[in-house]
């Protein structure tokens, strides 16, 4: 769990969680979409690989990268649990195999 936080505290690192909300995109799409050196890139996409919240997929010569919902959910569910955060907000949290409802007293 504290490398999923580490990761997230990155702000490059939060918008290229965001741009892959709508898909899976090739690792030189994302970039593209900064003004920094590819080593930096490759260093914050390995940092997000580490802390599971993304999943290379190699297509061709590119590699891809999906997001891992199931670990965004995770944090999402321990940040309510220590929020105390009850009832139908917790419950309306997407749920999949990985994740289990949190449970709140």
């Amino acid at each position: 769990m504290n490398t999923l936080f580490k990761a997230l505290s990155h702000p490059v690192r939060r918008r290229i969680i965001e741009m892959l909300r709508a898909g899976p995109l090739a690792s030189g799409d994302i970039a593209a979409a900064f003004d920094m050196s590819w080593p930096t890139i490759t260093g914050h996409l390995n940092a997000l690989k580490e802390a599971g919240l993304v999943s290379p997929e190699r297509e061709g010569q590119s590699i891809r990268y999906r997001l891992e919902i199931s670990a965004v959910e995770e944090a999402m569910a321990f940040l309510m649990q220590i929020a105390g955060v009850k009832g139908e907000a917790a419950a309306s949290l997407p749920m999949t195999k990985k994740t289990k409802p949190v449970e709140t007293r």
